[in-house]
C-alpha cells in the first residue's frame, strides 16, 4: 500500500504524517458529506462525524505499522483509541475556520500527544486516564464522572512497564521503557481518576450525555481502561457507539452501555467524559 507523507503543521521543524491515498480521499468525503451540517451543535457534529464511520473494519495496533514514532492517520479502519480520537479531531476541524486535512493533522496530533508534541513513543497518551488528563487540561473535554455520581479509583497505573514484552518499542529498548516509567509516576502521583462504578451506570444513564467519551475501567492490575466509545442515546435508551472488536467493526452496540459493562468480568465501571 502507498504511503504519503506530510508536515504536520506550518512549521517545517515539526513531523511528519502517515497517511495513505484512500485516507485523503475519505477525508474529503467527510467533509463533503459533513458541509451542510457545520452549523450544528458539538454534539450533533459529533454524532455525525461518529456515524460516518459505521461499519468501518475494526483492526487492532493501527498505530504500530511504522519503526518510530509519526503521526499515523488511518481513516480506513479502526482500533476503539482511533476510532475515538478520530471522531474527535474531524469533529473540530469540520467546525474550524479553516477545515483542511493539514487542520485535522493539528487537531489528531495534540490530542494523541503530550502537549501535541511527538518526541519519541512515551510522548504519546498510552494511558486512557493520562489522555482524558491531558485533553481536559487543554479544555477539550471534561471528565463529568464525578457529577454524575462517582467516586475516586486510586490503584497503581504500571501496566505497560510490568508487561515490556507485550511492546514491540519497549522490548529491547530500556531507554524507552524507563521513559514509560516516569509517564506512570507522573499519573500515578495525581491520585488517582475518577469514574462511575458500574453498579451505578443504569441509574445514572439518564443524566450521562449524548456522544459523552466513555472509557470502561477495568480490574486488570496496572491498567486503568481497556475500551473506549462514545455514549449514543437513542429515545431513552443509553447504548454507545465504538469500534468492536468482538464485531470487527465500528456499530453502534446493541448492549445497552449498562448491560454491557455489567457482561464484562473486568469492567469496574466508566469514565465519562464531556466533549467541549
Amino acid at each position: 500500500m502507498i504511503s504519503m507523507f506530510l508536515a504536520a503543521g506550518v512549521m517545517s521543524a515539526q513531523p511528519k504524517a502517515q497517511f495513505t491515498p484512500e485516507d485523503l480521499q475519505i477525508f474529503h468525503q467527510y467533509l463533503s458529506y459533513i458541509k451542510p451540517f457545520k452549523n450544528l451543535s458539538k454534539t450533533e457534529m459529533l454524532e455525525k462525524t461518529a456515524t460516518f464511520f459505521l461499519g468501518k473494519p475494526y483492526v487492532a495496533h493501527t498505530l504500530e505499522t511504522i519503526e518510530g514514532e509519526t503521526l499515523v492517520v488511518n481513516l480506513r479502519v479502526f482500533d476503539c483509541t482511533t476510532f475515538v480520537e478520530t471522531v474527535i479531531a474531524l469533529s473540530r476541524t469540520a467546525s474550524s475556520a479553516i477545515p483542511a486535512f493539514n487542520t485535522y493533522l493539528n487537531e489528531l496530533q495534540h490530542i494523541r500527544y503530550r502537549n501535541g508534541e511527538i518526541n519519541g513513543y512515551a510522548s504519546r497518551l498510552h494511558y486512557t486516564s493520562d489522555w482524558i488528563y491531558e485533553n481536559e487540561r487543554n479544555g477539550k473535554l471534561k471528565n463529568i464522572s464525578v457529577a454524575l455520581g462517582g467516586r475516586m479509583e486510586e490503584k497503581t497505573i504500571g501496566f505497560m512497564s510490568a508487561h515490556r514484552e507485550s511492546y514491540r518499542q519497549l522490548k529491547e529498548d530500556d531507554a524507552t521503557l524507563q521513559a514509560i516509567v516516569v509517564r506512570e509516576k507522573e499519573i500515578n502521583g495525581r491520585g488517582g481518576f475518577a469514574f462511575l462504578p458500574k453498579a451505578n451506570i443504569a441509574i445514572t444513564a439518564p443524566l450521562i450525555p449524548h456522544m459523552a467519551m466513555i472509557g470502561f475501567t477495568t480490574d486488570i492490575r496496572g491498567l486503568d481502561v481497556s475500551h473506549t466509545g462514545f455514549a449514543f442515546r437513542e429515545g431513552d435508551r443509553l447504548t454507545f457507539i465504538h469500534a468492536s472488536s468482538a464485531r470487527q467493526k465500528v456499530v453502534i452496540d446493541e448492549k445497552t452501555l449498562s448491560d454491557y459493562c455489567l457482561g464484562q468480568k473486568s469492567c469496574a465501571g466508566i469514565l465519562v467524559s464531556q466533549i467541549m
